[in-house]
């Protein structure tokens, strides 16, 4: 009974994103194929992994698992409901004082289980003006104990005007979200290359047009 729940409301959030955002996903340098995969995004929004996860095939959808806060999603019975079973999080503990598992090791742990996983490097909703925030380096040690998976950039677009900070209810409007090249880290390469190069790979999808 509680799978059949979960599946009905994964399929009602589905529904509902494609309503409200009538969102295109554009695979501009993978395929939608279901391959294991680590799926990184700018992040300006709450509602940002629920429509990438949405976006995905539903093949792809079921062997997925957004990284997020457990803050937030157990701090309620429905939210725990919502993030465990619906979303299958990674639920990482961001208080370091409270924290009693290695969230790299968490997310390293689904990978080797044969998830794949969508994440924000910025570490945090950017409400700036920039582009893009630096990215925290937890993705650079991810790639380092997962060599041999794809890192795929996908940038969300229009997202953050749907989902206004502060705002309860959504705007419906037009979103993308523009799948990019994957790209794994280089043998050797440093932290700090690692990091502006799939910082680069993500900006780079944000100024190009959509297909007609």
């Amino acid at each position: 009974m509680k799978n059949l729940l979960s599946r009905l409301t994964a399929g009602a959030i589905v529904l509902f994103a494609q309503i409200v955002t009538a969102f295109r996903a554009i695979w501009d340098g993978v395929d939608p194929v279901p391959v294991q995969r680590v799926y990184y995004a700018n992040h300006t929004s709450n509602g940002d992994f629920v429509l990438i996860w949405a976006a995905l095939p539903l093949r792809l959808r079921q062997q997925t698992r957004p990284v997020a806060g457990s803050d937030y999603w157990l701090s309620s019975k429905l939210k725990r409901f919502i993030g465990r079973d619906v979303f299958n999080a990674v639920l990482i503990d961001r208080n370091q004082n409270t924290r009693q598992e290695d969230p790299i090791e968490q997310m390293a742990q689904a990978v080797r289980e044969g998830s794949s996983l969508i994440l924000f490097p910025e570490g945090t909703r950017n409400v700036s003006e920039e582009d893009l925030l630096p990215f925290k380096p937890g993705i650079f040690h991810l790639a380092n104990s997962c060599p041999d998976v794809d890192f795929v950039p996908v940038w969300i677009e229009n997202l953050n005007h749907v989902m206004p900070k502060g705002e309860i209810l959504p705007l419906p409007l037009l979103c993308t979200v523009r799948f990019g090249a994957a790209l794994r880290r280089h043998e050797g390469e440093e932290k700090a290359q690692f990091l502006e190069r799939s910082r680069a790979a993500l900006l780079a999808l944000k100024d190009q047009e959509a297909p007609s």
